[in-house]
């Protein structure tokens, strides 16, 4: 038998969550600084909004005043009808109430004081986010939440301080308010048109536990049983579906038909899940009081088998600053990772100006230089950048074109160095420590990280087999230098899963590393990855040199045989 989904309706979150700076092609959840806009916006609309009940509550008082004199002469009126309007006061004031009185207040009833919030909302309402914002801001929680391994009851609570702590000890933590059942449901509801049914069913289950009477919302517990016994039972249709599945869309569609005892699908499904519960593991269907108690969640797991990433696991542990122990570093290896100041061969602006050098890993090499970057240098580039600011792309392999991806959430920009004399600063800086030309390099790509912002793992350089993989006057990407622009107060990392190493953005700071051997050939231990921002704002930007003109400057900057 097949069990019918529910009716799916169009999202109604919270419209004003996501109001937008640009257009409606904005893509505003694909980086914070596009964001920042929208809480000046909303305080705006807040005030006007305030300002429209202010006028409202004015008028209704009058029309309350109104109504208590009234109806105060009206009952002595009608005490003796006659008699009240045998004194020439009482006649008047009669006549006047309704030549004066009475028109007055229909006057104030149609009066529009709505007009200055509307044109207020008219005024901004086009640079409101798009509907593929409100998709992609739902996904991006449900992404930290995988990625970062946490639960419903959490994030609906805001308590993510546990990851904050574990990835940035010495930051302070952002709050959130607590989400209502009907944000948890929206999220669950972003997940079943998607069909992810492990999601579904989890936020359904959130959606339920906080679900109280609310005057402003329309949702009901039906609703939330409905979904979620079609998304528990999709779940146990799954390879890790278990006999606690099919029990909880029978527990959910049980309460349901309580509700609603007409439900003519839940009425069916019932019969259904009965049949099924009997047959798998030939277990019999539980008994009155062991389904009668709908506060216990169902369990549900994850499916990773069919994940288009085959190192998923290990990335997201590396996210979680969970060291898998098969990568831990040993003491012999650990040695040759040392801090000093370097000068390159004693190149004359570092003689002048050493830098703070680090190596953080050996197989492959991997650098840090602390403070290259000032702050002044960064705040500049981010000023030029910004309103330049384009949602990211990735180069499909097959066919060369450019083009967005789920696995790839930011916003780009590229500076060139005639631009400003920082970035001519800056291309220098990377060419004096790094002894490597620019004259090959990429411009200087910046990029600002969106909600739950990453970029899943990936090689810097192009590979024989992918189309219009590089320029031949230019060669493959050898080297990467990567800037942190900012501190992110949880997640964002920089994770190399093949190796286990694991870079946390330090503002200011610099890594490199190679990307090809000698020979050309790339090296495969450098396919890495950006965690996604848990919480806060990642500013990057990086330097992609090419091979072109480094044949005889490599041997004397930085190498894998230092």
């Amino acid at each position: 038998m097949f069990v019918p989904r529910p009716m799916t309706v169009l999202p109604v979150g919270i419209i004003l969550l996501f109001l937008g700076q640009a257009s409606v092609d904005a893509e505003v959840f694909t980086a914070l600084c596009d964001m920042e806009y929208l809480v000046h916006m909303e305080k705006d609309l807040v005030d006007s909004l305030d300002r429209y009940i202010q006028q409202e509550e004015d008028k209704l008082n009058r029309i309350k005043t109104f109504q208590s004199r009234i109806r105060e002469v009206s009952q002595m009126a009608m005490e003796e009808p006659t008699r009240h309007l045998h004194h020439p006061v009482n006649a008047y004031l009669l006549v006047k109430r309704f030549t004066r009185d009475w028109p007055l207040l229909e006057a104030w009833i149609q009066e529009d004081t709505a007009e200055d919030f509307l044109y207020n909302m008219t005024k901004v309402k086009e640079s409101f986010p798009s509907d593929e914002d409100y998709i992609g801001a739902g996904k991006a929680l449900v992404r930290l939440q995988d990625t970062y391994d946490l639960s419903t009851q959490n994030i609906a609570k805001g308590k993510m301080g546990e990851i904050a702590t574990a990835t940035r000890p010495d930051t302070g933590f952002t709050k959130s308010p607590e989400l209502l059942a009907e944000d948890c449901f929206e999220l669950g509801r972003l997940a079943y048109v998607d069909q992810d049914y492990y999601h579904c069913a989890l936020w359904m289950e959130e959606s339920l536990a906080r679900l109280q009477p609310d005057p402003m919302s329309d949702l009901t517990r039906d609703t939330i049983l409905d979904y979620l016994a079609y998304a528990s039972y999709q779940v146990w249709l799954g390879e890790l579906g278990t006999q606690n599945n099919i029990e909880r869309a029978y527990q959910a569609t049980k309460e349901l038909l309580k509700i609603n005892p007409e439900h003519t699908r839940a009425v069916n499904n019932m019969k259904f899940f009965e049949k099924e519960m009997e047959k798998s593991q030939n277990l019999v269907t539980p008994q009155k009081e062991e389904v009668e108690d709908t506060t216990v969640r169902g369990e549900y797991k994850r499916d990773l088998a069919r994940d288009y990433l085959p190192e998923r696991e290990i990335y997201e542990l590396l996210c979680q600053a969970d060291q898998p122990e098969m990568f831990n570093i040993t003491p012999s290896r650990g040695k040759h990772l040392k801090c000093r100041y370097f000068t390159n061969n004693n190149h004359p602006r570092l003689l002048l100006a050493p830098q703070r050098l680090e190596q953080v890993f050996d197989k492959p090499k991997m650098w840090i230089f602390h403070n290259i970057l000032t702050d002044p240098e960064m705040e500049v580039i981010k000023k030029i950048a910004q309103p330049r600011l384009r949602r990211a792309t990735i180069q499909n392999s097959i066919t060369g074109e450019l083009e967005h991806a789920s696995y790839r959430i930011s916003k780009s920009a590229w500076l060139q160095g005639w631009e400003h004399k920082v970035i001519r600063r800056v291309n220098q800086r990377v060419e004096d420590v790094t002894g490597l030309t620019m004259e090959t390099a990429e411009e200087l790509q910046v990029v600002n990280y969106g909600m739950g912002g990453h970029y899943e793992p990936h090689f810097d350089f192009a590979r024989k087999e992918e189309k219009s993989a590089f320029d031949p006057s230019e060669g493959n990407r050898i080297a990467t230098m990567l800037f942190y622009m900012s501190d992110v107060e949880a997640g964002g990392a920089t994770v190399f899963p093949q190796v286990g190493a694991r870079l946390i953005p330090e503002k200011g700071a610099g890594a490199f590393w190679y990307n090809l051997f000698r020979s050309g050939e790339g090296d495969m231990l450098t396919r890495h990855a950006a965690c996604p921002v848990l919480v806060g704002s990642k500013w990057v930007s990086n330097k992609w040199i090419h091979e072109r003109g480094q044949e005889f400057r490599r041997k004397c900057g930085l190498s894998p045989e230092d």
